[in-house]
């Protein structure tokens, strides 16, 4: 009878250690299709979103969106530099796919030779960079710049460039911290 016993308590460790293994397996594999294909944290580094997004902000990325539909106008951007291995900018979309963007020697943005209204820049615009003469996009390039204007790197420096629809990671969609600031990124 005690053998029985001892047989039958094997058994159940083992079929229990089984469910906890698949348990585990299930959770590492929703988790890294999470991570992959809908969302990830990213941590703001530097003042170049100012005063949207302030350094050491932490973000949920979405990365389902643009799955679906094309970045659009104003929307806060994730993407990899070309430059920096490892490294991402996070900027705000200026210029879409098939416009030309020009920035005249007052700051002013000139979409399809039109004056963007808009107000995110911190300040006026000093360096118009490359977009001193008109920028033309292509299909599937787009004109970021980051909301600090005179201290970011964006597509108006060569480094940067136009941004490959294909190198988006995702758009910024919530701060989680600092939880005083806590709520979703505005992109309108």
């Amino acid at each position: 009878m005690d053998e029985k016993r001892y047989i039958g308590i094997g058994k159940r460790v083992f079929r229990e250690g089984f469910h906890l293994v698949l348990y585990v397996a299930f959770i590492v594999l929703l988790t890294f299709l999470v991570v992959e294909y809908v969302g990830q944290r990213t941590r703001v580094s530097g003042k170049s979103m100012q005063p949207s997004l302030e350094d050491g902000d932490n973000l949920i990325v979405d990365k389902l969106s643009y799955r679906i539909r094309d970045p659009k106008r104003f929307e806060v951007i994730v993407f990899p530099s070309e430059i920096e291995e490892g490294k991402f900018y996070i900027k705000r979309i200026i210029g879409l796919p098939g416009e030309t963007v020009r920035i005249n020697g007052e700051g002013i943005i000139y979409i399809d030779g039109e004056e963007l209204v808009e107000s995110y820049g911190l300040e006026v615009l000093k360096d118009p960079g490359t977009a001193a003469d008109e920028v033309t996009l292509g299909d599937g390039e787009y004109f970021v710049l980051g909301d600090n204007r005179n201290h970011s790197m964006d597509s108006r420096d060569e480094n940067v460039g136009k941004v490959q629809r294909d190198k988006i990671v995702g758009r910024a969609w919530l701060r989680i911290y600092p939880f005083d600031k806590f709520g979703l990124i505005r992109h309108d």
